[in-house]
């Protein structure tokens, strides 16, 4: 991680700078079948038609709060970095009723129609894939954002001392994701650009930080697992030597 780097967006620029061609995130989900890899230009791109979405058509600004109802994805991943780029505060799990606006999946809109504001649905479906009938009172996330800007700037700064994610009751500013993900890093012994694999949720700092964040401040990658206890251990083996993993997250 350069010195200069101190949020999310600080990362992901970075790596885009050193090599945008190489993998960034590779997303399975074990109940579907579903194999995604998506490069870090390809993550980017996603991340500022993302933020483009969010801070213009949304109308969300700094401090603004979404609630973020979603699993461990490679569309959540994008979000949680489009939001620091805009400088909304990514509330995982967090309750819709107390949000300024709410994305959620398929599973759980129910719960999100609690939100008074704007509300986004991914169907989180293959490639991205959109609904196939939008679901009532929500903007669908595939129709929206493809046609959204390839280049993303702020139109106010990102305070990197702001709030900027909450998971499990903690709050982190977007400066303290930077150095709690490094100090996950140097804890856990990972290896030089780590190609890490992970069947953590998202719904604890430790699967947000293995499942993105360490590997983005270290230059390395993510296989992020999806329903991952449906492998048994030959499975595993088999996945971690495919995808030339070097470091695989533990399970508590």
């Amino acid at each position: 991680m350069n010195a200069t780097d101190r949020t999310p967006a600080d990362l992901l620029g970075s790596a885009l700078a050193a090599d945008p061609a190489r993998p960034l995130v590779t997303f399975y989900d074990d109940a579907t079948g579903e194999r995604v890899e998506l490069s870090v230009a390809t993550f980017a791109n996603w991340v500022a038609k993302t933020a483009n979405y969010l801070q213009g058509d949304l109308a969300a600004e700094p401090g603004d709060r979404l609630a973020l109802l979603l699993p461990a994805h490679w569309q959540t991943a994008v979000w949680l970095v489009a939001c620091a780029s805009v400088g909304v505060v990514a509330d995982v799990g967090g309750d819709p009723a107390a949000a300024d606006l709410v994305v959620s999946g398929p599973d759980t809109l129910d719960a999100a129609r609690a939100c008074s504001g704007e509300r986004v649905a991914l169907a989180l479906r293959p490639l991205g894939g959109r609904f196939p009938q939008p679901p009532a009172g929500f903007a669908d996330y595939a129709v929206e954002v493809p046609a959204q800007g390839d280049r993303f700037a702020p139109f106010v700064p990102v305070d990197p001392g702001a709030p900027a994610l909450v998971v499990d009751g903690v709050e982190l500013t977007g400066a303290g994701i930077g150095r709690r993900a490094a100090a996950d890093v140097a804890d856990a012994g990972l290896p030089a650009a780590p190609r890490v694999l992970s069947g953590l949720a998202y719904d604890t700092w430790r699967g947000l930080s293995f499942g993105l964040y360490a590997p983005l401040a270290t230059g390395g990658s993510v296989v992020l697992c999806r329903h991952a206890d449906r492998l048994d251990a030959a499975a595993l083996a088999a996945r971690e030597a495919t995808e030339k993993v070097t470091f695989t997250v533990p399970r508590p």
